[in-house]
């Protein structure tokens, strides 16, 4: 294993900060950007060539998945033609409840774009429910139910009270973190008066995807099992790298998904395709570790108790976002989840939490505890623990952390790296006890990522990008 050090502090020219300004485009508070992208085409593979405002990659891809209703969105950043020429793409994986916006934030803070720059045919998977991915069935469709004499089907009826109890039950965790945030501010100032009226409006944009999320229902397997082969496959056909391989990086739930799909093939005897992974804030095993994100784990059982299928973590994230963000700064802590204190433009980090997070699938998340039992990551059925076959893979790993990441930090992260054989892992963390600090997202997106971070998986990316 390698494990390699900090490298020297860049500084900023402060003249920076009005190009970042102008790269920024304000978000609309608290409405969903994503929405119908047009009307449906046939076959398995296509290119929009309608692409919504928001998506600003070069290209926007589909995908059918096998077997499921879904439509994948690629978003593919063609190479530089002024680059070295690449043998292999490049896939680049998500964190959970997240989409492709994290790598392509704005012109001067775009990890995806930096990529292409140096000749890497990039490509941003949002899987099911993320982003610009659909299901076959628009959202109408459902209220398009059949009946028999004159009444409507028990499965509508179902469904109907699924959402019903779904709404009531997010409507009351909303009024109970406003009495929250009230009784630890004390007297309420101005800012604080419109917050139950921001989660509302948030909420209204959530009512209107209800119909998909007790419609849809998925975990941490179906993304493994049938997102991401399929659009490899797709990104293959197009690609077509001489040896079948395709480079991958993931952030945060995205690199376990790398690990966990290195794992199952290592079980199964198959070739993952993957001439290299590339992992960022990302480990199958997070029990050495004081993550944040334990304070989870209580919520998991009432939630399966009470049927509520999502967590509508875009919309909470949105609301409570001014908490954090201006004085009294109540809930400044929040922001420190994502980024350390001075690491990403204010105006940057705003865009992300408006624009980047959505629903988190209650399966999704009850499956994605287990990382914190005995053995790190299980399948759906609890038989099979990822970590178990991770130590027999071939394929080179380069394996990132931030020093300040509450959510994934470097132990958790190390936990992973140690069962990688030792010629095949190479392991750093970002971060100096004086500064600059990483938090979770700042190794995607931070201020200095692109000076620090990035030419390490460039070298790591160029190194295996052979065929």
């Amino acid at each position: 294993m390698v494990v390699l050090q900090y490298g020297a502090v860049l500084h900023l020219n402060p003249v920076r900060s009005e190009r970042w300004r102008r790269g920024y485009v304000r978000a609309s508070p608290l409405r969903v950007l994503y929405g119908s992208v047009g009307d449906k085409r046939k076959g398995n593979t296509e290119k929009d060539a309608k692409k919504p405002k928001i998506c600003t990659a070069d290209e926007l891809h589909y995908v059918d998945v096998s077997n499921s209703d879904w439509r994948l969105a690629l978003w593919r950043y063609l190479p530089s033609s002024q680059a070295a020429r690449r043998n292999h793409p490049l896939l680049l994986l998500s964190g959970i409840g997240t989409n492709a916006i994290g790598y392509d934030l704005s012109p001067e803070s775009s990890f995806a774009r930096y990529m292409s720059r140096q000749g890497f045919d990039t490509w941003i998977l949002e899987v099911r429910g993320a982003g610009l991915s659909t299901p076959e069935v628009e959202f109408g469709e459902y209220h398009n139910v059949t009946s028999v004499n004159g009444k409507r089907t028990d499965k509508f009826l179902e469904e109907s009270q699924s959402k019903s109890q779904l709404l009531e039950t997010v409507m009351r965790l909303s009024e109970k973190l406003s009495g929250f945030l009230n009784e630890v501010q004390g007297p309420v100032g101005p800012q604080f008066l419109d917050f139950q009226g921001r989660l509302s409006t948030s909420l209204e944009d959530f009512q209107k995807q209800l119909d998909l999320i007790v419609k849809n229902n998925w975990d941490f397997d179906h993304y493994l099992e049938e997102d991401v082969p399929a659009v490899m496959e797709y990104i293959r056909s197009l690609s077509k790298p001489k040896d079948g391989k395709l480079l991958a990086l993931g952030h945060s739930m995205g690199g376990i998904l790398l690990y966990a799909m290195l794992s199952r093939y290592c079980f199964e005897g198959k070739d993952p395709g993957l001439a290299s992974v590339t992992t960022l804030a990302s480990s199958l095993d997070y029990r050495p570790s004081k993550s944040s994100l334990k304070l989870l784990l209580p919520l998991k059982e009432p939630l399966q108790t009470f049927n509520v299928p999502v967590i509508p973590l875009g919309a909470i994230l949105a609301a409570v976002h001014p908490f954090a963000s201006r004085p009294p700064y109540v809930l400044s802590w929040l922001n420190l989840l994502i980024s350390a204190e001075g690491m990403m433009h204010p105006e940057l980090l705003e865009k992300l939490i408006f624009n980047n997070f959505s629903n988190i699938p209650i399966k999704l998340l009850s499956q994605l505890t287990t990382v914190f039992q005995e053995g790190g990551l299980r399948d759906r059925n609890g038989t099979f623990l990822y970590k178990d076959h991770l130590g027999k893979s071939k394929v080179p790993v380069l394996a990132l952390a931030g020093d300040q990441d509450l959510i994934c930090p470097p132990e958790a992260v190390y936990e992973t790296v140690k069962v990688i054989p030792e010629h095949l892992v190479s392991f750093k963390v970002f971060g100096e006890p004086r500064g600059p600090h990483y938090a979770h997202y700042d190794l995607v997106g931070g201020l200095l990522a692109a000076y620090q971070v990035y030419p390490r998986i460039i070298e790591f990316l160029t190194c295996h990008d052979t065929t």
